[in-house]
């Protein structure tokens, strides 16, 4: 058994890194300013974005994108289940009602073929995700959304270097990231809303900071105009400077990081394909690029007990997620319950993410995999 934990996930930080955020501090200029410009534009071309918003999270550049589309009382949004809460949670602030999709029972994501179904009248907005690294198959649902005149909003918090059909994720449509310490690159806390939509950058760009009429800084101006105008209420929802250089530093490094996720992920279906009680998540058949946020097994014990039981043996591990529509708050407000969505309900009840990180070591690698073994051995006793 290992003698030192190995936790979910380490963000993996250089020491260039840390000397760039010194620099940021040493400057003067801390909150919002040039090297936030900088990552949004770096950040824009690495995906192939006509445009990007830095933000300092994806809950908040979620909350000023569906603001922005005029979101509100009377609405159904359409997303999946099988996420973080954050997006049913800013559906519900805003007045408007989410609308819950099932999901492939392998791949565990929505489709076409589980989203159109919901449609109704009062549809707005359809939320796809993209889970775990590998990318929802977009076409379709980018031709229902045409069809019906819905808004598209791609989740793609876990989707930082993700392809699909030969396309960066953020190159098409409109696209919301997350920079949490845990994702693939991180600014600490932080996210960037990538969007083709020029009018809703504006919006965005507005909203993210207290509704002025311009940035927190112009590349111009190398400020902000002390005459700016208030025109709507907005938030405070800018990225700062120390964020913003961590992350341009990151993003260079963002296909290194994947290419190592990749080879552990390998290395991990290896180790496990001869234990029938645990099951990774199958793989899209269409084309694509995974960047493998997350390396997630249903394992076919009793979850608590079997997290537990690796805790014991010094492996972390993380669960992503429990079905939103069985939480408290959404069945005691909907009346939602067991039984509307059979795969994300299988799948809530099951998954568990093994660490991954890109300083992990194959030798971690092989003591999850006997921890593992070890503990279904036990539970077998």
């Amino acid at each position: 058994m290992r003698t030192q934990f190995l936790p979910f996930s380490v963000p993996t930080i250089s020491e260039e890194e840390i000397a760039a955020v010194g620099d940021v501090l040493r400057s003067g200029w801390i909150t919002t300013g040039p090297n936030c410009a900088r990552f949004e534009g770096a950040f824009a071309a690495y995906t192939g974005a006509a445009g990007a918003v830095a933000v300092c999270s994806a809950t908040a550049g979620m909350h000023c994108v569906l603001l922005a589309l005029g979101i509100g009382p009377g609405d159904e949004v359409i997303t999946p289940s099988l996420t973080w809460v954050s997006t049913a949670n800013l559906i519900c602030l805003l007045g408007a009602t989410p609308v819950f999709a099932d999901i492939d029972r392998d791949t565990l994501m929505v489709s076409r073929e589980t989203i159109e179904p919901l449609v109704t009248s009062k549809t707005k907005a359809i939320i796809p995700v993209h889970y775990a690294g590998a990318p929802a198959d977009m076409d379709p649902i980018r031709q229902l959304a045409s069809e019906r005149g819905l808004a598209l909003i791609e989740d793609a918090a876990h989707a930082a270097g993700t392809e699909y059909n030969g396309e960066r994720i953020g190159k098409k449509g409109t696209a919301i990231f997350s920079f949490h310490p845990i994702k693939n690159m991180t600014t600490g806390e932080g996210g960037m809303v990538c969007s083709d939509d020029e009018a809703l950058l504006a919006k965005v760009k507005s909203l993210k900071f207290h509704g002025l009429g311009v940035d927190a800084f112009d590349r111009q101006t190398q400020g902000r105009t002390p005459q700016a105008q208030v025109i709507q209420p907005g938030f405070k929802y800018n990225l700062t400077d120390i964020a913003a250089v961590l992350g341009l530093g990151q993003l260079k490094r963002l296909d290194g990081f994947n290419a190592r996720r990749a080879e552990l992920v390998a290395r991990y279906r290896e180790r496990l394909a001869d234990i029938p009680e645990i099951l990774p998540l199958g793989l899209p058949e269409y084309g694509h690029l995974h960047a493998w946020h997350l390396f997630i097994v249903r394992a076919a014990t009793d979850r608590t007990v079997f997290m537990a039981a690796l805790k014991e043996r010094n492996i972390g591990t993380g669960l992503h997620f429990r079905a939103i529509h069985l939480q408290k708050y959404y069945t005691e407000t909907f009346g939602m319950k067991r039984g509307l969505l059979p795969n994300t309900e299988w799948n809530s009840d099951r998954i568990c993410s093994l660490p991954l990180f890109p300083s992990m070591t194959d030798a971690d690698v092989d003591d999850v995999a006997a921890a593992i073994k070890s503990t279904l051995a036990a539970a077998k006793d």
